[in-house]
């Protein structure tokens, strides 16, 4: 059965799963904005997460991936940032990402008022909260997910190449005035107010609650030497895994950047296994990822260990991640072991703190 969390902040793509259009009032704006013909495009539901996705098709033919940004989560400063690092990466890396689509008058994200929309579509307003949805625009990428692929071990390598390419170009790079995203610190991680949701608020027996507290208490003390050094730190994408990745050839193309942030560059090694950590191939995958970071930026054993122990607190934060989220984000397998998987993987780090590539 598919759960809805009452947190879920979508309400106006709460009946829709993945295939079905658009709503109408989106579709005019998005045409208005983009310079295309109303009755030449139909945009579909890939997602919904952070974010709601849509493919975007002219005439019967893939043209646009659409990113609708839930009101009040990010602002439109932080999304053009966002914007800005991935032409960025375009231009100083050697690294597949999309094509950012302007608008007609140049500028990266569309503001639409749902209830003007409604209005100026004939239609009655859905509601007068009157919280502008953000609306960004990818040239399609071909291809197929990576995640979807059988065997993604090949590709763990290269992963950690390209998150270590993203690092140096972020040492390196000048942001431009008013470049602004947010953080990925402890407490938007796993703190009571946590961006996504604070894991002690999942449904967990008093065992549960104990060994992860501890693995907790565990993993911010081995941290603790990257909290206070700012050479540890910069702009990293947060999410660099096989689901945001896309595959053509041999040819892997890095999407969706809208989590990137200011964090600890090792927490992108703790991102690359998110929902996974808990499988008995993983260790092998990490080990992978290791090797193609590190032939491209060295790490020693102190800071393997505290890529291990950034590990232990993503795997909390999507504990947390899962009381605010639709469970038919994840597959169900997936889903299903969040917290008996994070128990089992507690442990594990409580008797070793690199069980991630022991």
């Amino acid at each position: 059965m598919t759960q809805t969390v009452s947190a879920d902040p979508f309400t106006a793509f709460a009946m829709l799963r993945k295939g079905d259009a658009a709503p109408a009032w989106l579709v005019r704006a998005v045409a208005s904005g983009w310079g295309l013909d109303c009755q030449r495009i139909d945009a579909r539901l890939i997602a919904v997460s952070e974010n709601a996705t849509f493919r975007l098709e002219v005439d019967r033919h893939p043209y646009a991936v659409l990113r609708v940004h839930r009101p009040a989560y990010v602002d439109p400063q932080q999304i053009a940032s966002e914007l800005t690092w991935v032409q960025a990466l375009a231009a100083g890396t050697d690294v597949k990402v999309p094509q950012v689509l302007p608008l007609t008058d140049g500028s990266l994200v569309l503001a639409v008022d749902q209830q003007q929309a409604d209005l100026d579509g004939g239609d009655e307003a859905a509601d007068d909260s009157r919280q502008p949805w953000y609306v960004v625009a990818f040239a399609f990428v071909e291809g197929a997910v990576l995640e979807d692929v059988a065997d993604t071990r090949p590709y763990y390598r290269r992963i950690g190449e390209i998150t270590a390419q993203f690092h140096d170009h972020a040492e390196q790079w000048q942001k431009p005035g008013g470049f602004d995203r947010f953080t990925w610190n402890l407490e938007d991680m796993i703190g009571p107010t946590s961006r996504w949701g604070d894991w002690r608020a999942a449904a967990l027996s008093p065992a549960q609650l104990e060994v992860m507290g501890a693995a907790e208490a565990k993993a911010r003390d081995v941290i603790a030497p990257l909290r206070e050094s700012t050479a540890s730190r910069g702009l990293i994408h947060a999410d660099l895994r096989p689901s945001n990745i896309m595959i053509s050839g041999n040819q892997l193309t890095v999407i969706d950047f809208d989590d990137c942030g200011f964090s600890w560059f090792l927490y992108d090694f703790a991102s690359a296994f998110s929902f996974i950590e808990h499988e008995s191939y993983t260790p092998a995958l990490a080990k992978d990822w290791l090797a193609g970071y590190t032939a491209v930026r060295p790490l020693g054993e102190e800071q393997i260990q505290q890529a291990c122990a950034l590990s232990m607190i993503r795997r909390l934060q999507m504990v947390g991640w899962t009381t605010t989220h639709r469970q038919d984000a994840l597959p169900a397998q997936i889903w299903d072991q969040q917290i008996p998987g994070t128990e089992r993987i507690a442990a594990q780090y409580l008797r070793s703190g690199t069980w991630l590539v022991d």
